[in-house]
């Protein structure tokens, strides 16, 4: 296992938790923010009119959202200052058993292999802000669901969850930063 670099921050969460709102209000501070690649492959796949989609090939989703992940990881591993990844490599064993991927041993030894700072934080199932899109289309119980695969994996991988609290997300980049503090 590789020692963990403690300016690689991870934020996860429900889908549609507020994240990426989050993520924004940090970068527009000076910080490095690296964005989720889960939704940049949906969005390339719908594009190209690929199949790598979770309603449609699940596993070569995972597959991909494993490699970027790591591809991400990668290129700030040896960051000197905070960086705050949305979502990390975690999140893609969480879809792997979400899926009952037949890869979840492959996916787990990439997250024991990347890792990230100790403390993830985490955006917890908000109804009030919830919505749907083109990329999102889990129902909110959906959502409940992933979150939980999400959280039982950071677990699994020996990292310590912090939830977010419900706020805006100003608020919770102060959160952040005084936690980390």
């Amino acid at each position: 296992m590789q020692h963990p670099n403690p300016n690689l921050i991870a934020i996860t969460g429900a889908p549609g938790a507020g994240k990426t709102s989050v993520l924004s209000v940090l970068a527009s501070r000076g910080y490095a923010c690296v964005s989720e690649t889960a939704r940049q492959i949906i969005q390339e796949q719908q594009a190209a009119g690929g199949d790598a989609l979770p309603w449609r090939d699940s596993t070569a989703y995972l597959g991909l959202m494993v490699t970027r992940s790591v591809d991400s990881y990668l290129e700030h591993q040896h960051a000197r200052r905070p960086a705050f990844f949305d979502r990390g490599l975690p999140d893609s064993l969480g879809y792997a058993r979400l899926i009952c991927s037949p890869n979840e041993h492959e996916v787990k030894t990439a997250c024991d292999r990347y890792r990230y700072a100790n403390i993830v934080f985490a955006a917890a199932p908000w109804h009030a802000i919830y919505v749907t899109d083109d990329q999102r289309k889990q129902t909110f119980n959906e959502a409940i669901t992933s979150f939980q695969h999400v959280l039982d994996a950071y677990h699994a991988c020996g990292y310590r969850t912090v939830l977010l609290p419900e706020a805006t997300p100003e608020e919770r980049a102060d959160f952040v930063l005084s936690y980390l503090s």
